[in-house]
């Protein structure tokens, strides 16, 4: 877009997209100017020359790209962020013959659910400004989520290095609108308040928090249950698995600040056939039909059966599940 909007105009469609984001089901926006990420990109390079990211090559694969969104939209502006409140009121099984799904995975494949809702809304946007571009991203593109929530004023990074709010605890998903036109920006970001709590630390059955704010994911469970391709699990995970064949939800579970924690109003994050575990044994039956027709729409597809297959035999050799 090549025409500026004057300040009168920046302000409507500003107060436009927020009551639009609202109507459409986001429980919190924020929008910021779409400029190089500088001091999230040294972090980000420090973390990956610390080989943190373990089998996962795509992070390391052009930094510049990942941290400035002109890379994805030419002519970028702003960055319009958004959060999506997945939390659903239940619990995990019991039985020694279950283990656990990470609670993100439970309902409808959120990049589905979110990026619809933000089509959604950049198609509201166009209708009202029909010479604005924009680009919609929900964590398969190339920009660092978390990073531009924090820009937004949405919440800060705690030392699990997740996404932590006030009014939702870190059950949030992120998205993100990159679009070609000036907004009325937020610029008062949220401080970090975790303080001395160390309560996420202290519960990784694996040490993957090496220091505050820093998770190595060769000793993250969900690293190893979902993204991990070899035929079998990096030993520390394999042996401190505490029952979860896909993800790990242990360092929010703990976290102090999920006490504020409120059930989504949005139905598709409900438990698929009220699964939030499975049984191994159903795991080990699966065939590559009735594994796709299991996982269709489901965001636990990513780990492939053969990753399932892996995860729950696994846990079956160690048998001490929880």
């Amino acid at each position: 877009m090549e025409e500026k909007l004057d300040e009168e105009e920046k302000r409507k469609l500003t107060g436009m997209i927020r009551a639009w984001s609202q109507e459409l089901g986001f429980v919190d926006v924020g929008i910021v100017p779409a400029i190089q990420l500088t001091a999230e990109r040294s972090l980000l390079e420090e973390w990956l020359r610390r080989d943190f990211h373990a089998g996962m090559e795509w992070m390391a694969r052009d930094p510049a790209k990942r941290t400035d969104p002109s890379h994805l939209l030419p002519g970028a502006k702003s960055v319009i962020v958004v959060l999506e409140n997945y939390f659903t009121p239940h619990a995990h099984s019991a039985s020694v013959d279950e283990a656990n799904i990470s609670r993100y995975a439970w309902g409808d494949d959120y990049h589905e659910v979110v990026g619809d809702k933000l089509k959604r809304l950049l198609e509201r946007i166009i209708s009202h400004l029909p010479e604005v571009n924009g680009k919609v991203c929900v964590d398969t593109s190339p920009m660092m989520d978390k990073a531009w929530a924090v820009r937004a004023g949405l919440g800060w990074i705690g030392k699990h290095t997740n996404l932590i709010t006030r009014e939702f605890g870190s059950w949030v998903f992120i998205g993100e609108i990159i679009v070609d036109v000036e907004l009325d920006f937020d610029i008062a970001p949220e401080k970090d308040r975790c303080g001395t709590c160390t309560a996420c630390i202290d519960a990784c059955p694996t040490g993957a928090i090496v220091e505050p704010y820093v998770v190595d994911s060769n000793r993250c469970i969900s690293y190893g249950t979902i993204e991990h391709r070899g035929p079998h699990l990096p030993e520390k995970i394999e042996k401190n698995l505490s029952g979860w064949i896909y993800g790990c939800d242990i360092c929010q579970d703990v976290c102090p600040w999920n006490r504020f924690e409120k059930p989504t109003d949005e139905a598709r994050f409900e438990p698929r056939k009220g699964e939030t575990s499975i049984a191994l044994d159903a795991v080990l039956d699966l065939e590559p039909q009735s594994f796709a027709e299991r996982f269709k729409g489901s965001a636990a597809r990513r780990a492939k059966l053969e990753g399932w297959k892996r995860n729950a035999e696994t846990l079956k050799r160690h048998r001490i599940n929880r």
